[in-house]
């Protein structure tokens, strides 16, 4: 099968693979539709280390080849997602409610595309396929669940850890598809004036057709002053993180108000500080949390039925499409962020 294989920091090329073999427990998906994520790119540059010659990609939408002789509650032909965190379901960070730290390693719920091959492929072996496996409903397409597996879930998580109330006033940092689907989940968890920053137009203007109600380029204005003076003063219930970088994480701590919450949902790299003035010597009663994609089958049923009950359409994400064979030029695009592009879709 083809495959797109990390190389070394700045290559991932097409190369032939065996299709992998299916163990008692496994799934083989005939991938349809795939995509390039964020942390790919952190991958691509070298600034995530996985080993040479792994399969990248974590988001994959697929028909069912084959099956282990352990799995249940799926047939050969089905069309299914499974989560960029594919848990095993059964160790005890699994059973505690922490399915994406599965094993009680950091970040043990990513496989695909981290420590085992992932989905930018023709094929892919879904581990704990029971656990992982979700159907898709008949009359949803595969761009239309595309965002489910990672992005949807990503940016509604830093949401749901923000712990919205109805009626509250949130700041999104950052509208790249994880931050629009974190506005989109903050609208969903009851906000009703969402602020949301970026330097891009065409993302701004997203992020207004998603639901933010006040957008902000920071080319153009301070964010933490206009946000603060939109708000009296007073800043903000929740600032959601999600770029993952220095200026953005201290942004949202300066925009909270006293006993605010900053969840954070960027990948950084390199030191992170914290500073004295905007986090009250540590003594605001602020909460920061993190969250790391939440996965397994319950929640891709979860997020298919938002999709499906069309409170929110994420198709406009999809910006450009490539087939697999072109996933140098679409790895391109999508590093450098060229022509407005937001989420490529690609298709072996």
């Amino acid at each position: 099968m083809r495959a797109a294989v990390f190389l070394a920091p700045g290559r991932i090329a097409i190369d032939e693979k065996p299709v992998p073999a299916v163990g008692p427990r496994d799934a083989l998906l005939r991938i349809t539709t795939t995509t390039i994520c964020g942390t790919d790119v952190h991958i691509l540059k070298g600034e995530y280390p996985v080993r040479p010659g792994l399969t990248v990609g974590h988001e994959p939408v697929g028909v069912i080849a084959a099956l282990g002789e352990a799995v249940e509650g799926f047939e050969i032909g089905q069309r299914v997602i499974a989560g960029a965190i594919t848990p095993c379901g059964q160790c005890h960070t699994c059973l505690g409610g922490q399915q994406a730290q599965c094993g009680g390693k950091a970040m043990g719920g990513w496989r695909l595309g981290n420590t085992i091959d992932g989905c930018q492929a023709e094929y892919v072996l879904i581990p704990d396929a029971t656990a992982n496996l979700a159907l898709i409903p008949e009359h949803l397409s595969d761009e239309q669940v595309l965002m489910c597996p990672d992005i949807m879930s990503t940016g509604f998580g830093g949401a749901e850890s923000g712990q919205i109330h109805i009626g509250d006033t949130v700041a999104v940092f950052a509208q790249g598809p994880i931050g629009l689907c974190a506005t989109v989940g903050a609208r969903l968890a009851g906000a009703t004036r969402i602020f949301a920053v970026d330097g891009v137009p065409e993302r701004l203007a997203m992020s207004r057709q998603l639901g933010a109600d006040l957008t902000i380029d920071y080319h153009k204005q301070d964010p933490v002053d206009s946000i603060l003076a939109a708000t009296d003063g007073r800043g903000v219930d929740v600032a959601i993180e999600a770029l993952g970088t220095q200026q953005t994480f201290e942004s949202c701590l300066r925009v909270l108000r006293p006993g605010g919450t900053l969840s954070s949902l960027g990948v950084y790299s390199g030191k992170l500080t914290l500073p004295l003035d905007a986090f009250a010597a540590g003594l605001g009663d602020h909460m920061i949390v993190t969250t790391l994609c939440p996965g397994g089958k319950e929640r891709m049923r979860r997020l298919m039925n938002v999709v499906a009950s069309a409170r929110t359409d994420l198709r406009p994400l999809v910006t450009h499409r490539f087939r697999l064979d072109q996933v140098e030029e679409a790895y391109e695009l999508f590093a450098n962020q060229r022509d407005g592009v937001l989420k490529v879709a690609l298709s072996p």
